[in-house]
């Protein structure tokens, strides 16, 4: 019998449920399980694998409160994130079945014969999700993977685990053939581990810390498994001294407290033309705060807690003395908003100005509500400050000048860039990184080819 864990909810510091430990004999299983199911999967006609992703995303939507209450319960997110992340759930099911008999081969004119080519699944993928958007990226992989006729083996965050779970039971609901879709709960060390070298599993889709993602690709080397990583970032969003400053900084707020921080798009870097820093910080002050925290159940509450104590105590470490400010003291805030008293793993929404680049907030991903203020010159030192990190996710650019937004679109370093807006995510459209924030993409229509192999056939017909 398998050890348990307790989940948390970390608005309330009270336990919620108690989820086994699964071990190395429990994800081997799992993984046989999902080899076996995988040519019956593979099998059933187009038609009727994607009218079973589409009743999958009907029981989504049926059970969409009660997915959003647990979401929120589990990771501490406001719950209008929640049940908006639910909602995409249910919008990458249906994306994804659509695009089951659309995923087509080519024929190639060649001398001699005809030559075509077919898209075959991998096989057994397995999907190690995070802590920060648990529903959400579990449907990110599961949506491509089941349409190009993969089976899943999805292993969740050991902290946030519960509506991984539950998206497995309501899978089965919907008719989804036993072992296509198996969620294996324990410590990534172990069940994670065994994932990235089990030689058959045929594909890992890792979401999470670089640190984490390097290990993954390297234990997955050993048996030269399909890798798509999609890992940290330190994005910025670059404010112009033509941008329209109020919109700005009304929406700073959303590109960087959203989800308590806890978001590798986060735009934890402000950069701002130098000449209009002082109007941009008196407008972000006001918008900090309108920006309430508290109890996430709350529809009118915009953020939740930290998802632990430990993860709180590692955001807090990047305001402590020695990360920056004057002779080496602590760093001080220049805006903060009021977080509730009592148990709960609060952290203000902070912002901190001026910031230096070289400071450690500004270099590291934070994971947590803190921006950084950093003013620029012109348009070179811009580029030059943004691309000045070793991740490339995502970031935006404010300016009313349509020609200069194309030309810092092209010039920095990230994939996923926003215009006069802070969203990254689209179910239509592809999500990745550049540099050391990963590779490979998520979402629209190019997930697909992370998720089969390409085949080509070449049939004689001289002679």
């Amino acid at each position: 019998m398998s050890d348990t864990t307790t989940v948390i909810n970390p608005a309330t510091e009270s336990p919620i449920a108690d989820v086994p430990i699964r071990g190395l004999d429990e994800t081997d299983e799992a993984v046989a399980r999902s080899l076996e199911a995988g040519p019956a999967w593979r099998a059933i006609a187009p038609a009727d694998r994607a009218r079973l992703m589409r009743r999958f995303a009907a029981q989504v939507e049926e059970h969409a409160e009660e997915l959003a209450q647990l979401e929120t319960a589990n990771v501490g997110k406001a719950i209008g994130e929640s049940r908006d992340e639910v909602g995409m759930v249910a919008e990458v099911l249906y994306f994804y079945a659509g695009a089951v008999d659309k995923h087509r081969g080519a024929t190639v004119p060649v001398a001699g014969g005809v030559d075509m080519t077919f898209h075959e699944p991998l096989g057994v993928v397995a999907a190690i999700i995070p802590w920060n958007f648990p529903i959400a990226i579990t449907s990110w992989k599961v949506g491509p993977a089941l349409a190009t006729g993969n089976t899943i083996v999805v292993k969740p965050a050991e902290v946030t685990p519960l509506t991984a779970l539950r998206l497995a039971e309501l899978a089965l609901d919907a008719g989804i053939p036993e072992g296509v879709l198996q969620v294996v709960t324990g410590r990534g060390s172990v069940v994670g581990t065994r994932l990235a070298e089990h030689p058959d599993v045929a594909k890992v889709a890792f979401t999470g810390s670089t640190e984490v993602g390097r290990d993954v690709m390297a234990r997955a080397s050993g048996t030269i498994k399909r890798v798509t990583l999609e890992l940290g970032g330190k994005s910025a969003s670059v404010i112009f001294d033509d941008a329209d400053l109020e919109v700005a900084a009304a929406s700073t707020p959303g590109g960087v407290f959203a989800n308590a921080g806890q978001d590798c798009c986060a735009r934890s870097r402000a950069l701002v033309q130098r000449s209009v820093v002082d109007r941009y910080l008196e407008l972000l002050s006001k918008a900090v705060e309108g920006w309430t925290v508290g109890d996430p159940t709350d529809p009118t509450v915009k953020m939740g807690p930290m998802v632990t104590a430990a993860h709180r105590r590692v955001v807090e470490g990047f305001l402590a003395p020695g990360m920056g400010g004057a002779d080496g003291g602590p760093v001080s805030a220049y805006a903060r908003g009021a977080v509730p008293e009592g148990p709960g793993y609060w952290f203000p929404p902070t912002v901190v100005a001026p910031a230096e680049p070289g400071w450690r907030m500004a270099r590291e991903e934070i994971f947590g509500p803190v921006v950084a203020v950093i003013p620029f010159d012109d348009e070179e030192d811009a580029i030059r400050l943004a691309n000045d990190t070793p991740f490339g996710l995502s970031g935006s650019i404010w300016t009313r000048d349509g020609a200069r937004s194309l030309r810092m679109a092209r010039a920095i370093q990230a994939g996923n860039l926003s215009v006069n807006s802070n969203s990254s995510v689209r179910v239509q459209t592809s999500f990745g990184g550049m540099k050391q924030s990963g590779f490979g993409r998520e979402l629209g229509l190019e997930a697909l080819a992370s998720y089969s192999d390409v085949k080509n056939v070449f049939v004689a017909t001289d002679g």
